[in-house]
C-alpha cells in the first residue's frame, strides 16, 4: 500500500479557545523506530491508546506517505479509515487500540525546519513545537496528550551521534555500515517535546550532582571547532540547575541533560525534555567571537530552556492558547536568574527596553492580542512579545504583590498539584492563590484582554496637613474585538524623596501592602483611586512604578526639573534610567530643551561610572528611532525623527566634549574583576568613541582603529568597527576586510559583519543588494537572514524606503520555503498605517498586492491582521 496525503490545504480556518474539547483517545505509550537514509526516512510507530471520551480516533499527520496501518494487529484497508492532508480518522475504534503505522518522510528536502529536517550535510534535528511532530508520524499531536516515549534511532555510521529524549538503554550494529540506539524517557510528555538528533558532532561533557544526590551527565554537542565556545554555556547550565534548586526547590529528574547546537533553527532554542535543540547563537559564547550582550543572552537562554523542565515539561499546557502559561512564567524565571549575573538594574532596563520596543507597539497595533489569545489561524504566529514578555510581566506583578516568601509557597503548591499534567492559566493562578493565601484571581483579566493600560497619576501636597495625595486613574484604548475591557490590578511600586536633600522618605499610608517602609507597593485595582501619605514635612518628589512594577503606560505631570532630580537622586537604578528616558522623549517628541538632561548627566556620571559602569552606560540610551516612531499613531515621518535624534546626539557629544575623551582614555576593562563591571566599562568605552566621532575629534578614528586591532574581545572590536563604518572613516574598508578575513569561518561572528553594514545609517538599496548577493548570505539559515534584515530595520528611514521591498520580497520567497520566519520578518512593516502620506498609501498598496501572492497560513494571517486597521 502506498498512500500519500495530499498537499496541505492552507485554508483560513480559525481555531477558538471556547471550542476546546478533550481528545477522544489518550496514548499510554509510543514506540518509535526512525530509520534515516540518504533520500528518505522510514518511521514506524506503535501507539498503545485508550478511549477518554466519545468520538472517533483521530491521528494528525502532515506531508506523510503512509505505507501501512494496523489496528490491534489487523491490517486496515483504505475503506477502514479516512485520510486527508491533515489527519487520519478511524471511526468506531475500540476503547483499547494499538495502532501501528509505517510512513516515509523526507527530512532532506524539509526547508520549513519543522518536524525532522536536515540541517546541513552532517546533521538531522527535530523541531516539534508547536505542531511539528505530525510531520514525523501520525499521532494525536496536541499538548494534552502525554505519553511515555521509547525511541529507536538508526542511521549510517557516518552519523556517529544518535540521540533522543530520556535515558540510553541500548546501542548496537544494524548491519551494512549502520548502527542504532534506543532511548526511553520515563516521564510522560506531549509530542511537541519529542526530539531526536542524527549527526556528526563533537561533545563537551561535565557532571552535576543535584540536591537529591542524582549524578547527572551533562553533554553539549556541536561541530568540533565550536566545542571550546560551549564552556560558558556549560557553566551557565550548572549555575541554572543550582539556582532552580535554591529559588524554587526544583532538582533535575533525569540521569542526563543534553544540548545540541545547530545554525539552521527557526527559534532561539527548544526545551525538548532532556535533549534541548539550540540555535548556535544561543549556545556558543566566547569573548573573542561573541559580544558581551551575546554572552549574557546565551546564559539567559540556557537557563530559560533548563527552567522549562518544570515550567513547561513536567507541567505543560493543556492547549496552545495557554502558551503564555509556560513561556511567560519561564521568561520571568530566566530574567530573575539573569539579575544575579549582572547589574540587577541593568537587567531590568534591558528587559523593559525589549518590552517597550516590541510588545508595546504590538499591543497598540493591528497585531494586538491578549497574552492568552482566544483564537488563531496559525499558532506559530503567536510566539510573540505579548505571549513571552507581557506574560512574564504578569508573573512579575503577582510576585511583586506576594513577596518572595509567599510567591515561593504559591509555586510549591503549583508543582505539587499539577506535576505530570497539562493545565491552564486558571490552574496556575488558583495554585498561587492557594499556596500564598492571597486571592490573585483578578490577574486573570491581564491574560484575557489586549492592550497596554494607561496609568494616569496626579500628586497634590497639603502643607498645612503635611499630607501628599496621589490620585490614580486607569484606562484602555477601545478594541473592536474586545468591547468589554475591564480595569486590571496594577501593583504600583513607589517612593517619596525630599526635594531638597534627595533623601528617601518613610512612607506612612495604610493603603500600602506594607506600611512604614521606604519602598512601598499599592495595589490599584479600580478605574480610579486616591492614596494619601501622612507626615510629609515638605512637598516631595514622587517615584512611580519603581522597577517597572506593571506593564503600563505611565502619565504623570513631572516637571523637567523633577525628572532631572530623579536622574541624580533616585535609589532605584531602573527608575533612574526611566527618568532619563522620559526626559529624552520630551526633548525628541515635544521639543523640550536638552540642557537640563545634559546638566543632569554631567552631575550624575562621574560617581555612577565608579559605582555601576554598566548602569552609567545605559543613561546614554537615547531612545531609538524605531521606538520613537512607535509613539506616533499618525503622520509619522521617519526622516523628521531621525533629524531630531541626530541633532540631540550631536549636542550631547559637543556638550560632553573633553569628558568623553578623558573617560575613554581612563577606562580599562582588564582592571575589572567582575564580568558585569568589565562589560560596563567596555560599553562606556564604545559610547565614548562614538561621541568623540560625532564631535569631529580628529583622534577618534585613530583610537577606534587602534582598539579594533589591539583587542581580543568582540565587544571592543565590534564597537570600534561600528564607529569606523557608520561614520565612513578612512579606515572603515580596511577594518571590514580584516574582520571578514578573521571571522569568515565563524558563522555567528560573520553575522555581525553583515549586520554592521546593513545597519549603516546611510545604507542604500545597493548595500542590501550587495549583502544579500554575497556568497556567504544563506536563505536557508535564519540567523543570516535576521542579521541583514535586523540591521536594515535598525534605521526606520531605510526600512520605510527601500526596505519595504526587501521585507516583502523575503515574505514572498519564504512563504513556501520557511513561512514561520517569513511571517515574523514581515512584521517589521506592521505599523505602516502610522506613516504620513504618501508613504502610507504606497506601503499599503504593496502589502495589498502581496496578499495575492502568498499562500501559507503563517504569512497570510499576519498580513491580514496587519491590513485590518
Amino acid at each position: 500500500m502506498n498512500i500519500a496525503a495530499n498537499p496541505v490545504v492552507e485554508a483560513d480556518q480559525t481555531v477558538y479557545l471556547k471550542d476546546y474539547q478533550k481528545p477522544s483517545f489518550l496514548v499510554d505509550s509510543i514506540n518509535l523506530d526512525i530509520q534515516v537514509f540518504d533520500e528518505q526516512t522510514y518511521v514506524n510507530a506503535k501507539l498503545v491508546m485508550q478511549r477518554q471520551t466519545a468520538g472517533d480516533l483521530v491521528l494528525l499527520g502532515r506531508d506523510l506517505e503512509l505505507k501501512s496501518i494496523l489496528l490491534n494487529g489487523k491490517a486496515l484497508s483504505e475503506s477502514d479509515y479516512t485520510l486527508d492532508a491533515e489527519q487520519l480518522v478511524i471511526a468506531h475504534a475500540p476503547d483499547q487500540a494499538v495502532i501501528e503505522t509505517q510512513v516515509v518522510i523526507h527530512p532532506e528536502s524539509n526547508t520549513q525546519l519543522e518536524g525532522l529536517y536536515q540541517a546541513g550535510s552532517d546533521l538531522f534535528v527535530t523541531q516539534n513545537e508547536p505542531e511539528g511532530f505530525r510531520k514525523i508520524t501520525f499521532y494525536p499531536d496536541r499538548p494534552d496528550v502525554l505519553s511515555v516515549f521509547t525511541t529507536r534511532v538508526e542511521a549510517d555510521k557516518k552519523f556517529p551521534v544518535l540521540l533522543a529524549n530520556g535515558n540510553l538503554i541500548e546501542a548496537g550494529e544494524a548491519g551494512a555500515g549502520r548502527h542504532y540506539t534506543i532511548w526511553q524517557d520515563p516521564t510522560k510528555k506531549p509530542s511537541y517535546l519529542f526530539a531526536c538528533v542524527i549527526g556528526d558532532l563533537a561533545v563537551l561533557k561535565d557532571r552535576y550532582v543535584t540536591s537529591e544526590g542524582r549524578d547527572v551527565a551533562l553533554e553539549i554537542y556541536a561541530v568540533e571547532k565550536d566545542i571550546p565556545k560551549c564552556r560558558i554555556a556549560m557553566e551557565a547550565l550548572k549555575h541554572s540547575m543550582q539556582w532552580d534548586e535554591e529559588h524554587y526547590g526544583r532538582p533535575y529528574d533525569l540521569d542526563n541533560y543534553m544540548i545540541v547546537a545547530t545554525s539552521q533553527f527557526n527559534m532561539g532554542a527548544m526545551e525538548n525534555k532532556g535533549l534541548n535543540i539550540f540555535n548556535t547563537s544561543c549556545v556558543l559564547a566566547d569573548e573573542e567571537f561573541t559580544t558581551d550582550a551575546a554572552i549574557m543572552r546565551v546564559q539567559s537562554v540556557i537557563a530559560h530552556e533548563y527552567f522549562h523542565n518544570w515550567t513547561g515539561n513536567r507541567i505543560t499546557c493543556r492547549d496552545w492558547f495557554q502558551l503564555c502559561l509556560k513561556e511567560g512564567l519561564t521568561v520571568f524565571r530566566d530574567q530573575s536568574f539573569s539579575e544575579d549575573l549582572q547589574s540587577a538594574a541593568v537587567q531590568r532596563i534591558d528587559d523593559v527596553a525589549v518590552l517597550k520596543a516590541h510588545q508595546f507597539p504590538e499591543d497598540s497595533g493591528p497585531l494586538s492580542h491578549p497574552p492568552r489569545p482566544d483564537h488563531f489561524v496559525e499558532i506559530n504566529n503567536f510566539y510573540t512579545a505579548t505571549v513571552y514578555e507581557k506574560g512574564a510581566e504578569i508573573n512579575r506583578m503577582m510576585s511583586t504583590l506576594l513577596g518572595k516568601e509567599k510567591f515561593r509557597k504559591g509555586t510549591d503548591e503549583y508543582f505539587s498539584r499539577h506535576d505530570g499534567q497539562a493545565v491552564t492559566v486558571e490552574d496556575w493562578v488558583a495554585a498561587l492563590t492557594a499556596g500564598s493565601g492571597v486571592d490573585l484571581s483578578a490577574f486573570l483579566t491581564w491574560y484575557n484582554q489586549p492592550g497596554t493600560p494607561k496609568l494616569e497619576a496626579k500628586g497634590q501636597y497639603d502643607a498645612a496637613a503635611q499630607t501628599y495625595r496621589l490620585s490614580l486613574k486607569q484606562s484602555l484604548k477601545a478594541h473592536p474585538k474586545y468591547p468589554d475591557l475591564k480595569a486590571v490590578p496594577i501593583p504600583v511600586a513607589l517612593a517619596l524623596f525630599n526635594a531638597e536633600s534627595g533623601e528617601q522618605l518613610i512612607l506612612n499610608s495604610s493603603a500600602l501592602v506594607e506600611n512604614a517602609v521606604q519602598d512601598g507597593v499599592y495595589l490599584f485595582d479600580a478605574e480610579s483611586a486616591d492614596i494619601e501619605f501622612s507626615g510629609v514635612a515638605a512637598k516631595p518628589v514622587v517615584s512611580l512604578l519603581r522597577n517597572f512594577s506593571a506593564p503600563v503606560d505611565l502619565e504623570f505631570n513631572y516637571s523637567d526639573e523633577e525628572l532631572a532630580f530623579l536622574m541624580q537622586h533616585e535609589t532605584n537604578g531602573f527608575n533612574q534610567w526611566q527618568a532619563a528616558q522620559t526626559l529624552l522623549e520630551r526633548i525628541l517628541l515635544n521639543d523640550h530643551a536638552a540642557g537640563i538632561y545634559i546638566q543632569a548627566m554631567k552631575n550624575t556620571l562621574p560617581e555612577l561610572i565608579q559605582k555601576d559602569p554598566l548602569l552609567a552606560s545605559r543613561l546614554f540610551d537615547v531612545p531609538s528611532e524605531g521606538y520613537l516612531g512607535s509613539r506616533i499613531d499618525a503622520g509619522y515621518s521617519p526622516a523628521a525623527i531621525q533629524e531630531k535624534r541626530n541633532a540631540l546626539l550631536e549636542t550631547l557629544a559637543r556638550e560632553l566634549g573633553a569628558f568623553c575623551k578623558e573617560t575613554f582614555l581612563a577606562l580599562d576593562p582588564d582592571l575589572q574583576k567582575e564580568f558585569s563591571q568589565a562589560m560596563g566599562v567596555r560599553a562606556l568605552k564604545n559610547i565614548m568613541l562614538g561621541m568623540m566621532a560625532r564631535q569631529g575629534d580628529a583622534q577618534a578614528f585613530e583610537l577606534a582603529y587602534e582598539q579594533y586591532q589591539a583587542t581580543g574581545n568582540m565587544s571592543e572590536r565590534l564597537g570600534a568597527l561600528r564607529v569606523l563604518v557608520w561614520n565612513d572613516a578612512p579606515q572603515a574598508q580596511a577594518a571590514l576586510e580584516d574582520f571578514y578575513a578573521r571571522f569568515k569561518e565563524e558563522a555567528l561572528s560573520l553575522d555581525q559583519w553583515f549586520m554592521v553594514q546593513a545597519a549603516h545609517p546611510k545604507a542604500s538599496a545597493a548595500t542590501i543588494q550587495y549583502l544579500t548577493a554575497h556568497p556567504d548570505y544563506d536563505l536557508t539559515t535564519p540567523n543570516r537572514i535576521r542579521a541583514v534584515s535586523g540591521g536594515l530595520n535598525a534605521n526606520p528611514v531605510n526600512t520605510w524606503s527601500f526596505g519595504v521591498q526587501h521585507f516583502i520580497g523575503l515574505a514572498k520567497y519564504l512563504d513556501e520555503k520557511n513561512p514561520i520566519v517569513g511571517s515574523r520578518l514581515l512584521q517589521a512593516l506592521s505599523r505602516w498605517y502610522t506613516l504620513a502620506e504618501p508613504q502610507r498609501g504606497q506601503v499599503k498598496a504593496e502589502l495589498e498586492a502581496l496578499k495575492l501572492q502568498v499562500k501559507s497560513k503563517n504569512v497570510s494571517e499576519t498580513l491580514n491582521s496587519m491590513l485590518n486597521v
